[in-house]
């Protein structure tokens, strides 16, 4: 059953609020890769200090309904500490969850269409990676831009060169959060931070040291 005690954000949605500095990405593929449990990984997330976690899963060895007892189990965990979970790509499953939003790209269901079906309390987040995808978003009805790959990045082919920090530079300040994703470390963030972007998406670097509450830490708690 869902845990009616993790409700989905308010009206107001996440533009009326920053978003926190690190938004990890557990992916369920890259977790099977490593022989983590995903859902372990998402609490050492939550326990590190995140607040904000995306469940991704790109292959097909699992079904939707192994996908969606998963995001239930993550959401009811998220739920003791009033942190969000959004769902990559599958709008049915971030509204069957209920997570509170989806995540999509490109070649996913359009924004304008996925609000329809999520109507206006959930989040969406839209990946871009050329300026007219992130004119587009920002005019669109998403709550926040992802712009990447900020760099090269081996997790998951996008089909577009890495962007470096002008594509940050080209959708800070417009109105909406803007998440960077690509190739991003715990040495890095920081530029990236300053470039413009309201947070950073990390999913492999995260995993890095096999210590992931402490390496979140370390991201929430900056340099020094």
């Amino acid at each position: 059953m869902t845990d009616v005690s993790h409700k989905p954000v308010s009206e107001e949605g996440l533009a009326s609020r920053r978003l926190p500095p690190l938004y990890p990405i557990v992916d369920v593929d890259l977790c099977a890769m490593r022989g983590l449990d995903p859902l372990a990984v998402a609490q050492a997330c939550l326990d590190g200090g995140a607040r904000l976690l995306q469940l991704r899963r790109k292959g097909s060895s699992a079904g939707s309904g192994a996908l969606l007892a998963l995001t239930r189990a993550v959401l009811t965990t998220a739920g003791r500490y009033d942190a969000k979970v959004i769902v990559n790509d599958r709008t049915d499953v971030a509204m069957m969850g209920p997570a509170d939003g989806v995540h999509v790209g490109q070649q996913d269901l359009p924004a304008d269409i996925v609000r329809q079906l999520l109507g206006p309390g959930r989040l969406i987040g839209v990946s871009t990676h050329t300026p007219d995808q992130v004119d587009e978003a920002v005019s669109g009805p998403a709550d926040y831009v992802a712009v990447g790959p900020v760099f090269r990045t081996n997790t998951k082919d996008t089909g577009y060169a890495a962007q470096g920090l002008g594509l940050i530079r080209h959708a800070a300040g417009r109105g909406k959060p803007v998440v960077a994703i690509g190739g991003i470390t715990l040495a890095t963030a920081p530029e990236i931070l300053s470039a413009g972007a309201d947070s950073v998406a990390v999913i492999s670097d995260i995993l890095e040291g096999g210590q992931i509450a402490a390496r979140v830490r370390a991201y929430l708690e900056g340099p020094g």
